[in-house]
């Protein structure tokens, strides 16, 4: 599949403020600071779409983009960020599950996790808890361009190791880049067919 048209439609802090048209949705989420504007802006061909930020954690709100006018990608504020007093991570995290839980239209999460380190507990339990509330995902390893091929292996083996203690079964696994735009069309691929089924 290929992006030839991408617009924003909206931002919201709850489902009921979201665009009114009723369209398919597929999710981005991840800690701060994964490249997750980056990939987003990879994906649609627009440097400028998502705002990409040196400062991690300034997505705060749920924002719509609506993509060939027959679906929305909607870029999710990062979760665990540590630089926000409690009140605040607390907002957010209620902004995060209020769309995750409570989106009908929503129908898959990618969820964006740094090829370079071992997955951390944060994510751990942030997929934990999709997997108790029966949200679908797949994961997209970011920043693949990052290392050598033998060391992205191996860490990936060792995720991949990792999240089987937890799942018996693994979702969907996408390795990414935003700078050389690997796994751009796979991921992009794997929304079309899901398009097809909704």
């Amino acid at each position: 599949m290929k992006i030839s048209e991408a617009t924003f439609a909206g931002s919201s802090t709850r489902v009921s403020q979201k665009p009114k048209r009723t369209l398919p949705e597929f999710a981005f989420i991840g800690r701060s600071n994964v490249g997750k504007s980056s990939l987003i802006n990879s994906l649609c061909g627009n440097k400028k779409l998502a705002m990409t930020s040196a400062t991690p954690g300034k997505t705060k709100v749920v924002n719509h983009f609506l993509i060939n006018d027959s679906w929305y990608l909607v870029d999710l504020p990062g979760y665990g960020y540590a630089k926000l007093d409690r009140k605040g991570r607390e907002e957010l995290a209620a902004v995060i599950r209020d769309y995750i839980t409570g989106s009908e239209e929503m129908v898959l999460l990618f969820v964006l996790i740094d090829s370079r380190h071992d997955i951390g507990k944060i994510d751990l339990d942030f997929l934990a808890e999709l997997g108790e509330h029966g949200i679908p995902f797949a994961i997209i390893m970011t920043k693949c361009d990052k290392q050598g091929p033998n060391v992205l292996a191996a860490q990936l083996e060792r995720d991949r190791e990792i999240l089987l203690q937890q799942w018996e079964e693994l979702p969907p696994v996408f390795c990414s880049s935003s700078q050389t735009h690997q796994g751009r069309e796979e991921i992009l691929d794997y929304i079309g067919s899901l398009l097809e089924t909704v």
